[in-house]
C-alpha cells in the first residue's frame, strides 16, 4: 500500500505524468526536428506541452491518486467511472498526449524516408 500520505502521493503523481509526458513530447519534437531539418525549414516546445497536462489535475481537471495496486501513484484512472471532468481530461490526455505526437512521429518519420528515397533517386540519376 503506499506509505506516505496524499500529498506526497499527488506530488508523486504529477511528476510521472508531467515526465511522462515531456519524454513523450520530446521525442516527438525530435522526430519533427529532424524532419523539418530534412524537409522542411522550421522549428518548435516540448515541457510546456506536458506541463499544461500535468498541471491540470492539480488544477481539479482530471485527478492524481494511487494506482490499482496502491504500490504507486499516477492519474486517478478510476474517477472516470464517476466523474465526467475526469473522464474528459483522460480522453483529451489520450488524444492530445498518444494519438497526436504518435501521429507526428509517424508522418515525420514518413516524410524523412521518403526524402531520403527521392534524394537517393536524383543522385543515382546523375
Amino acid at each position: 500500500r503506499w506509505l506516505y500520505g496524499k500529498h506526497i502521493c499527488l506530488f508523486y503523481a504529477f511528476c510521472g505524468v508531467l515526465f511522462g509526458i515531456s519524454s513523450l513530447s520530446t521525442l516527438t519534437l525530435l522526430s519533427t526536428v529532424c524532419c523539418l531539418k530534412i524537409c522542411f525549414p522550421a522549428y518548435a516546445c516540448a515541457w510546456t506541452y506536458a506541463a499544461i497536462f500535468a498541471c491540470s489535475p492539480l488544477a481539479h481537471w482530471g485527478k492524481y491518486g494511487e494506482e490499482p495496486y496502491g504500490t504507486a501513484c499516477c492519474i486517478d484512472w478510476r474517477s472516470t467511472n464517476v466523474d465526467v471532468v475526469s473522464m474528459s481530461y483522460i480522453v483529451v490526455l489520450f488524444v492530445f498526449c498518444f494519438i497526436l505526437p504518435c501521429g507526428v512521429i509517424v508522418t515525420s518519420y514518413s516524410l524523412i524516408l521518403v526524402t531520403v528515397k527521392e534524394s537517393r533517386r536524383a543522385v543515382e540519376q546523375h
